[in-house]
């Protein structure tokens, strides 16, 4: 009732934790069902659905007007702000608030792994909480053991909040809490879902507990049970309810150190797992789970670095075919190297290395050997990165390897991923070296190659912010690269982090008005619009800009970036039609035109519109754009189907024709009408080019359709038209070359087509069917046969020319 009352009142409702508290499921359901009627009677409502509360359908609550959010981690900015505010709040000593707040600063920015997690919110507060006291521990297990203390007995401690004399910590202490959590991550890892769900039911929880709980003597152990999940869940902040009668781990970063953690205490302490066992039944059935990975690593930052060596041997073991690994553009993903990049994280957690120097060895080198292959499948940009971080991270004390990365940056040029991945890689790792900052500038004035001066630009305004020198230094190579990409990675780094220098807006805003480089007054017009948005004077230079700049290139980034930016502007609208009809150029109509169609879509009258820019607009490929866009914008939308469709049939343009067929076909393959509809057009249409875009839709579109070659072979043998023959006698060629009758069928137009040559650039359906008899049948007698009578009787000069072209090739072959 009181959630309705400030539906009803128009209050931006926040967190749905109420629900937690909702065990009837019909009534959870009747909340929901309440709440998507509300949220689409009052448009000011906003809602957020928290993942606190299980099996909640995303799509239907979005398509309702809900908004859905993820918790981010903290960037190092507001990691810096978090810990200037939490040492204001907690210490009352000046120094001692200086010496601790330093000394948390330095173990974050000298240690990787505490850098990762001081990106949680919860965690960066169990670090301040620990260095309180002592120095944060370097490696991850034994921080999250001490961070774990702090929420399971130091919190509770500190404050005597003992809740029920049966969780009294002299009989139940924070390391019993620490072994049942185990307990309780192990059984999640070995359900269905696996860490992946980080979910237990609460029937299963309890018994879990309950059984702990009798072994060390406790009375009414279920009772205890159940006052330990609610305290697990309201102070000590490990557990959640999920609704659902279902629990989880309040964050995964404890779910995967306890799992871990068990795994280590069945082999170290109970020794109820061998190391063979290990290996086997841990790291051998699941070393290709991505989700089990951390808690792999773990157990290797737990255990002994002998035994860390036989699982990375293990591990550099296993074969893993690439080619399965591959994406669209045919480059090897993530994937595809799973069992290096986890023995290379396993072999980081090993404190004491030199106990496992040939296995160090042995992995560097064919970490570096995947390297220098990786044209061979070709390696994606991404994973090239990961294999360099990889080799300059844990074997950055070896001399050798920053060497042999300036190496990889000066004459690697198989694959221009590897020299960029390289520069990335000595700036992340050397950074403080003196002589860093001096190479990169080499490599960013002296390169050859664009990519490695854009990464060398980009990591010079990232790392030395604060050097005098930099920002000039930047400005320079912003006017002066002969690179396009180079300039605007110039601009952008300058506008990112210079953003408060009172001299960068107008340094922009003369290079966005005056200066002769289209890139560069294209980069600082999309700076300005992203960095000062607020500003008055932002919105009418970029209006400016997209009216009167004589590069097209820089009008469609002014209009882009309007319409992105000033939405709600009720002026907006109105400019950018204006802009879609009057612009002389068709990518900047394009542009605006694309955005009044995904940023209006709702709007009544866009599609009118967009309809009247078809009709009006002389230019055929922007026509064509905007089509697609009603048949993407409007997929149920039967009308505007149909209209297209009438376009196409009586439109006297046939330009106009031609773009509607291309696109309905390439938009509406689905559509079961569709496909006898562009069958209609190949055959009626009097315009060829119509004919030959609707033949070409249907074989690229339905090929797989049964009556789809049928109908090639009717129209290849009969059809007046020749475009329409050559191009089925192509699909037939393409899609038939095991059909017993293709050589037959190949032979008879070789031979017999009627084609006669009206223009020099037509294509002759007798020479596509012999190319095809030549392509599929060499070996046959019967095509040297044709070929010789081509050569000497067909009534096609250039079809008799290219048969003694091919008679000369095969004599040559076979003397």
């Amino acid at each position: 009732q009181q959630l309705h009352e400030k539906l009803r009142s128009g209050q931006v409702i926040a967190l749905f934790d109420g629900i937690d508290e909702i065990f009837d499921s019909e009534l959870r359901r009747d909340v929901v069902t309440d709440i998507h009627r509300f949220s689409n009677d009052y448009d000011q409502v906003q809602v957020i659905i928290t993942s606190r509360w299980l099996g909640y359908k995303a799509q239907r609550l979005r398509d309702a007007g809900f908004r859905h959010f993820m918790l981010q981690d903290l960037e190092i900015e507001q990691i810096e702000d978090f810990l200037e505010r939490w040492h204001e709040l907690t210490f009352t000593d000046q120094a001692d608030k200086v010496r601790k707040w330093e000394r948390l600063q330095r173990a974050i920015q000298d240690s990787k792994s505490i850098r990762e997690l001081a990106g949680n919110p919860l965690l960066l507060t169990m670090m301040a909480i620990l260095n309180r006291n002592q120095e944060l521990p370097r490696d991850r297990p034994e921080l999250y053991n001490q961070a774990s203390r702090v929420l399971l007995h130091q919190w509770d401690v500190e404050r005597a909040l003992i809740e029920d004399a049966r969780l009294d910590p002299k009989t139940i202490d924070y390391r019993d809490k620490q072994a049942m959590l185990r307990k309780v991550a192990y059984r999640m890892q070995s359900s269905e879902k696996g860490l992946a769900g980080n979910l237990i039911s609460a029937t299963d929880l309890e018994a879990i507990l309950t059984d702990y709980l009798k072994t060390i003597e406790v009375e009414q152990a279920r009772t205890v049970a159940r006052l330990f999940i609610n305290q697990l869940r309201t102070r000590n902040f490990i557990l959640c309810f999920l609704g659902a009668d279902s629990y989880g781990f309040v964050h995964r970063t404890f779910l995967e150190y306890f799992c871990a953690w068990e795994f280590v205490w069945q082999f170290k302490e109970s020794q109820t797992l061998t190391i063979e066992r290990l290996i086997d039944e841990v790291f051998g059935a699941h070393w290709q789970d991505e989700s089990l990975h951390e808690v792999l690593r773990l157990i290797c930052g737990m255990i002994e670095p002998k035994f860390v060596a036989e699982i990375i041997d293990f591990l550099l073991g296993q074969k893993v075919d690439k080619n399965k690994f591959l994406n669209n553009k045919k480059d090897v993903t993530k994937e595809g190297l799973s069992n290096l990049i986890l023995a290379s994280d396993c072999f980081a957690e090993v404190r004491n290395r030199n106990l496992i120097n040939e296995t160090s060895k042995e992995l560097l080198e064919i970490l570096k050997n995947e390297v220098k292959q990786e044209s061979r499948p070709y390696f994606s940009w991404e994973l090239i990165g990961i294999l360099m971080s990889l080799i300059a991270q844990n074997w950055k004390e070896d001399p050798d390897t920053l060497l042999w990365l300036k190496d990889r940056a000066l004459l690697d040029n198989k694959h221009k991923g590897v020299p960029r991945a390289a520069v990335y890689a000595i700036y992340q790792n050397w950074k403080e070296d003196p002589d860093t900052l001096l190479w990169l500038k080499d490599r960013a004035l002296l390169d050859k190659d664009w990519i490695v001066r854009q990464a060398a630009v980009t990591v010079i305004a990232q790392g030395w912010k604060e050097d005098p020198d930099t920002l000039p230094w930047l400005k320079d190579r912003a006017l002066l690269d002969e690179s396009n990409w180079v300039r605007e990675a110039a601009v952008d780094a300058i506008a990112q982090n210079w953003q408060e220098d009172p001299d960068t807006l107008p340094w922009l805003k003369d290079r966005a008005l005056q200066y002769g480089d289209d890139w560069v007054r294209r980069a600082t017009i999309n700076a300005i619009a992203q960095g000062w948005k607020e500003d008055p004077d932002t919105l009418p230079l970029l209006k400016d800009r997209a009216l009167l700049d004589k590069d097209w290139f820089v009008r469609k980034a002014a209009v882009t970036v309007i319409a992105q930016g000033w939405k709600e502007d009720p002026d907006n609208l109105p400019w950018l039609k204006n802009r879609a009809l009057l612009d002389e150029n068709e990518d900047v109509r394009d542009a605006a035109v694309n955005a009044i169609a995904q940023g209006w879509k709702e709007d009544p009258d866009t599609l009118p519109w967009l309809k009247n820019c078809i009709l009006q607009d002389k230019n055929l490929g922007f026509r064509y754009a905007v089509m697609n866009l009603i048949l993407e914008g409007w997929k149920e939308d039967s009308d505007a189907l149909s209209w297209l469709k009438e376009l196409a049939l009586q439109d006297g343009d046939e330009d106009v024709r031609y773009a509607a067929v291309t696109a309905i076909s390439q938009n509406r393959n689905e559509d079961p009408d569709t496909l006898s509809w562009l069958k209609d057009r190949a055959l009626l249409d009097e315009y060829e080019d119509i004919r030959q875009a609707a033949v070409n839709a249907i074989y690229q579109n339905w090929k797989e359709d049964p009556d789809t070659l049928p109908w090639f072979k009717k129209h290849a043998l009969q059809n007046e038209y020749t475009d329409i023959r050559q191009a089925a006698v192509t699909a037939i060629i393409q899609n038939s070359q095991k059909d017993p009758e293709l050589f037959g069928l190949l032979a008879n137009i070789a031979l017999n087509d009627p084609f006669q040559r009206e223009y020099h650039w037509r294509n002759n359906p007798r020479q596509i069917a012999l190319k095809g008899l030549l392509e599929n049948f060499s070996n046959n007698p019967k095509t040297l046969e044709i070929l010789n009578q081509v050569a000497l009787n067909d009534s096609d000069e250039q079809l008799r020319e290219f048969a003694v072209k091919k008679l000369q090739d095969l004599k040559k072959t076979n003397p």
